[in-house]
């Protein structure tokens, strides 16, 4: 049996994994392939530090859930020691089924099925592989635990997931805005008729967590050059898938190359066991490496845009408040084909415009609410005074339109 392992986090300082069922969870080669997969996808070509892994977010968030089940104890709410592992394992596996760069990958390579889902199979082959030690944590992940609140704390408004990736994409990143006060927020956490809380006191750190939370989508998330990376990325991606059903020879490691090969949608996973075997060996590494291969192929559309993302050459980007007009994007569509000596299909990979829309804050959503000494119950959009239901319900649009530098 391993003894119990002490991580050095720069987030969090000194992180103990007790030997057990979570030391092995943590030791487990599929939470091992999230060491090789970055946390923030291609928002390093902004900010050069963000190249934390997805593997640290999750002993992060591993280390707050540990917090908040202490808290909550603390406050009188019983919460066995076998709730309390399945709950810390749930949250340490809680992003496992995620691909190389974000959700590159469902856009482009694979339909119908997201990481969550992906994310499911993982724990439940973790958990044949652990002798079925997991179940607890798989029903409390799932939503089906009679104690609601535990799911809450790995998924809701107010989860250990966004706690952690506020506070490390902050620090990596070097935005300051993102730094949440995590650790009073814990502390003020409670319980009442199996929902969580936040004591009335902690009003202040929900306040600043909402606003740092959309500072943060709009400085860093969805920054406008990251997205634009982005799109270089998934036109590049679909080129060489193309290029595969057209039966041209393109280089990629294997499991990259048994994406390209066939149309994987959720019945494809459910039908193919060697899907999920090729899905587990897939990771940044297998991206950045065909890219370079294909800065040299014979397909000019190919050789530029994976040039693009090789040598940081990335797509122009304008950022809208109106939908982009069609006239506009059929006079780039003929500018970039004149110039590129290409055919005016082509320029469909060269080309490309998104509407992206993020709330601050949804009543509707699983709400935030404050409890106060009386014992009386509101939603935050009720009690705070800095933040009206108004202002956190808003829903931001923004347009964007990204295409190929001549």
């Amino acid at each position: 049996m391993n003894d119990a392992k002490i991580i050095n986090d720069p987030v969090f300082g000194f992180i103990k994994i007790p030997k057990g069922l979570l030391l092995d969870v943590v030791c487990h080669p599929l939470m091992q392939r999230l060491t090789r997969i970055n946390q923030l996808g291609l928002a390093s070509v902004v900010y050069p530090g963000a190249r934390h892994t997805r593997f640290q977010h999750s002993i992060g968030a591993l280390q707050l859930m540990s917090e908040a089940i202490f808290t909550l104890q603390q406050k009188g709410n019983f919460i066995f020691d076998s709730e309390a592992e399945a709950v810390q394992a749930a949250i340490l596996m809680h992003d496992i089924g995620h691909g190389p760069f974000s959700h590159v990958l469902e856009n482009t390579l694979m339909k119908d099925i997201a990481h969550e889902d992906i994310s499911l199979l993982m724990m439940e082959r973790i958990n044949h592989d652990l002798g079925d030690l997991l179940n607890l944590a798989l029903k409390i992940f799932k939503g089906e635990y009679p104690k609601k609140f535990l799911h809450q704390l790995i998924s809701s408004q107010l989860d250990m997931d966004r706690l952690d990736y506020l506070r490390r994409d902050s620090f990596y990143t070097g935005v300051n805005e993102g730094n949440i006060g995590s650790a009073r927020i814990i502390k003020m956490l409670d319980v009442v008729d199996d929902r969580l809380v936040v004591e009335s006191k902690g009003i202040y750190s929900i306040e600043n967590y909402l606003t740092s939370r959309r500072l943060m989508y709009w400085q860093v998330y969805l920054h406008k050059t990251a997205v634009a990376c982005e799109k270089v990325l998934i036109n590049t991606l679909r080129r060489a898938k193309y290029l595969t059903e057209k039966g041209e020879e393109v280089f990629a490691p294997p499991a990259l190359q048994y994406f390209l090969k066939h149309n994987v949608d959720a019945t494809w996973f459910a039908t193919h066991s060697e899907c999920l075997e090729q899905y587990q060996e897939l990771d940044d590494n297998d991206v950045w490496c065909a890219l370079k291969v294909w800065t040299h192929h014979s397909d000019r559309i190919l050789n530029t845009l994976a040039n693009d993302m090789i040598n940081r050459n990335i797509f122009q980007v304008e950022v809208h408040e109106q939908p982009i007009e069609e006239e506009r994007i059929e006079k780039l569509r003929h500018s970039i084909a004149e110039k590129m000596d290409i055919d005016i299909a082509d320029t469909d990979y060269l080309i490309s415009w998104s509407e992206v829309q993020k709330d601050m804050y949804d009543v509707e959503d699983d709400s935030i609410d404050i409890l106060y000494k009386d014992g009386s119950v509101k939603d935050i959009s009720e009690a705070s005074e800095l933040l009206n239901v108004q202002l956190l319900s808003k829903k931001i649009r923004k347009y964007y339109l990204c295409y190929q530098r001549i």
